[in-house]
């Protein structure tokens, strides 16, 4: 795992190269609106583009985690189907029900049944290098290649993919002071339970922190983001939790009223935990900041899984899982 995280800088290298040459039939209707079904990896993936494409893209963006596909798809719809694999269950569920509405349908995926389907039924697809033992590895080709679909489409501009570029640069040239400061996190949080918090508007950061912390240290974790859990969430800090490790995760430019609303919760957390951390991101654009938060978090699940004494890529409760639901 270790060596796939470190080839994280260089996998978006190859993504862009893969994105650049994204190309899309023409689609009889007028996109109004897009879908994104992915889990796992494949679905933050999806997150991250939701919050990326925010400020740019005039359609609403939804992304779906399930096995059902909204009633409200129809021929005016992009739906990207997303699954490093091409065999997630819930995925391929969604695709055949899409093939049904009209949807301009896009695939992305490394190869299996999505892509076999997507062949046979002549839907654009787009397909991802293989070979990673682990597909949350792989959410740079995940991310990127979505963004790719949605400049093909035209509905962003390709500077974003440029932003993609710039954050490449900047991961690769602050890899060793990442991996130290990822370290350091990590050590605070062995025997406790860490809670994430973030603003809005970069939740997609917070999922892939609690998930890299799920599945790499094996370790339970929650996240929350700022204004929501100030209607909710906050009054549960009302006694002493020394067990728990609170992490805010922040950008220098988060919207004002929540980077106060931020300030002020942390004061009111820190009366009920003695371990709580800061980390700001660093970069320009939010592309930037989000990957190199990413990359921090990536290597602190590392880092975290070793003081565990625990194997990050092992996952024998969701093959398990998997295993369980093939008999039904």
């Amino acid at each position: 795992m270790d060596k796939m995280i470190a080839r994280f800088p260089a996998q978006l290298g190859e993504a862009l190269e893969i994105a650049q040459k994204i190309e899309l039939k023409k689609h009889a209707s007028p996109l109004r609106s897009v879908f994104i079904s992915g889990l796992g990896g494949s679905g933050i993936g999806g997150g991250f583009v939701q919050d990326f494409v925010r400020s740019t893209c005039k359609l609403p963006v939804v992304v779906s985690k399930g096995y059902q596909a909204p009633a409200w798809v129809n021929k005016h719809t992009l739906a990207i189907c997303s699954s490093y694999s091409g065999n997630t269950e819930e995925t391929l569920s969604t695709f055949e029900q899409l093939t049904s509405t009209g949807a301009k349908i896009v695939c992305i995926a490394s190869g299996g049944k999505l892509i076999e389907l997507a062949k046979k039924h002549g839907y654009d697809y787009v397909q991802l290098p293989g070979g990673w033992s682990s597909p949350r590895a792989c959410l740079g080709y995940s991310v990127v290649a979505q963004l790719g679909v949605f400049r093909a489409a035209k509905l962003i501009p390709g500077k974003l993919l440029n932003n993609v570029a710039t954050a490449q640069k900047r991961l690769t040239q602050d890899q060793a002071s990442i991996q130290k400061h990822a370290r350091k996190i990590a050590g605070f949080l062995v025997g406790k339970t860490p809670v994430l918090y973030i603003a809005d508007h970069a939740e997609a950061v917070a999922v892939r922190w609690r998930q890299q912390i799920n599945e790499n240290a094996k370790m339970l974790c929650w996240h929350h983001v700022i204004p929501e859990m100030n209607h909710n969430e906050l009054v549960g800090w009302r006694d002493q939790r020394p067990d728990v490790a609170v992490i805010w995760l922040r950008n220098h430019d988060d919207y004002q009223r929540t980077a106060i609303r931020t300030d002020i919760n942390k004061d009111i957390v820190e009366h009920y935990t003695q371990t709580s951390i800061e980390v700001f991101s660093k970069g320009k654009s939010q592309i930037e900041k989000a990957l190199w938060l990413v990359h921090l978090g990536d290597w602190m699940s590392i880092y975290l899984a070793e003081l565990r004494k625990v194997d990050p890529v092992e996952i024998k409760v969701i093959d398990f899982l998997k295993g369980e639901l093939a008999k039904v």
